[in-house]
């Protein structure tokens, strides 16, 4: 009998989006149990500090009412491969399953450890609408020892970038507006929540 899996999704959360809502659903309706946590990337800038983005992460996860899917903030690290180790020690009896976009495929190769990461747990790539994978990202990390599986899900083309920028806010999660205005956060104090 094969363990339960245990999907693990740490995203920027700059601010979480339409997109992250969908995909988290989607990771919850796939594997049954989402560990979810707001982390600092180093191969990005982040437009708030970690802990308000983990609160925005959080308010998004509560708002799904969907007791399979949880915050787990501890297992924030810039090291995937401390992460993947937080997880199992809390998690013993189920399989990590490490979930990402489809644009980070490309960078895993670069991370800390990598080939240690991939060989402790299966990975999945999400792809994103809008966002190319990088040429022969999935090959590159099959040579790395990885057990890759692309899942498709209905994720809407939605970007935190562009939340941002100031480009557009109807991809924010109505939950979120409270928080985001309160911390005047992304210059969206001058928007309407909707």
């Amino acid at each position: 009998m094969s363990r339960r899996e245990l999907a693990l999704f740490g995203t920027s959360a700059d601010p979480p989006t339409e997109g992250h809502r969908a995909l988290l659903l989607g990771l919850a309706q796939r594997y049954g149990q989402v560990a979810a946590w707001a982390s600092d990337n180093p191969f990005k800038q982040h437009g708030a500090p970690l802990e308000l983005r983990a609160q925005l992460l959080g308010t998004l996860i509560d708002s799904l009412g969907t007791p399979q899917i949880e915050l787990a903030q501890e297992l924030s690290s810039p090291k995937a491969i401390e992460t993947l180790e937080r997880a199992t020690k809390r998690w013993p009896d189920l399989e990590p399953v490490f979930v990402v976009g489809g644009d980070l495929a490309g960078q895993i190769p670069s991370w800390y450890r990598a080939k240690d990461l991939l060989q402790r747990c299966r990975l999945t790539v999400v792809p994103r609408q809008g966002q190319p994978m990088a040429a022969n990202a999935l090959e590159r990390l099959g040579e790395l020892g990885a057990q890759v599986e692309l899942l498709e899900l209905p994720v809407p083309a939605t970007a935190s970038s562009a939340i941002r920028d100031g480009q557009e806010s109807s991809s924010i999660p109505e939950a979120l507006w409270p928080v985001l205005l309160k911390h005047n956060l992304y210059g969206l104090t001058s928007k309407i929540a909707p």
